[in-house]
């Protein structure tokens, strides 16, 4: 499927395996995905996400995504209908760094804490980043292109509820908002 990816594509996905070992995350998810996403400029997707505003807001994006981790992966909207249970995620967390240091719970590894045993050679990718590129596939054969560019891995993030798609609607970026921008740029 890779020989698909367009140059944006691949950078993309070459720039999410970067952001996990930046993390210190064994694996590559959702979340590295996104951020790799909004490293790139003068792409589709780039031009997508600056038209929603969203690279004014990378640093709070971040933010949001470094927090989910932290929680486990759980994200607000989660945290939120956890809370109207009267579950306090916020409290959870807190305890269990008070009892095992923090970021003891953080998805995929805490930067800065020391490993047991070998690093991977290679990061692999975790079962819902690998969604995302089969996804991405389905998105651009259903649009009628014959390649993977950087938009579809963007509408591809969005397309179905996970961290990332939380993090962008939390940021006001959504599914149809993001094929609205590519359609404009598309105009252009």
């Amino acid at each position: 499927m890779f020989e698909r990816f367009t140059t944006s594509g691949r950078e993309v996905v070459r720039g999410a395996v970067r952001h996990a070992e930046d993390t210190g995350s064994d694996t590559v998810g959702e979340a590295e995905l996104l951020l790799a996403l909004l490293d790139r400029t003068g792409s589709p997707a780039a031009d997508a996400l600056a038209a929603l505003g969203a690279h004014g807001r990378r640093d709070s994006i971040a933010r949001a995504l470094a927090e989910v981790r932290r929680r486990g992966g759980i994200s607000n909207a989660d945290a939120e209908a956890l809370a109207g249970l009267g579950i306090d995620v916020g409290e959870i967390v807190a305890r269990v760094e008070e009892a095992h240091g923090v970021g003891a719970l953080a998805t995929g590894g805490t930067p800065g804490r020391p490993r047991r045993g070998k690093r991977p050679l290679r990061r692999p990718f975790a079962r819902e980043a690998k969604s995302v590129l089969e996804r991405s596939l389905r998105i651009a054969l259903a649009r009628g292109d014959k390649h993977i560019g950087d938009e579809h891995l963007l509408l591809s993030l969005t397309a179905r509820p996970g961290v990332a798609a939380h993090v962008l609607a939390d940021h006001d970026v959504t599914y149809v908002q993001i094929e609205r921008a590519l359609a404009a740029r598309a105009e252009r």
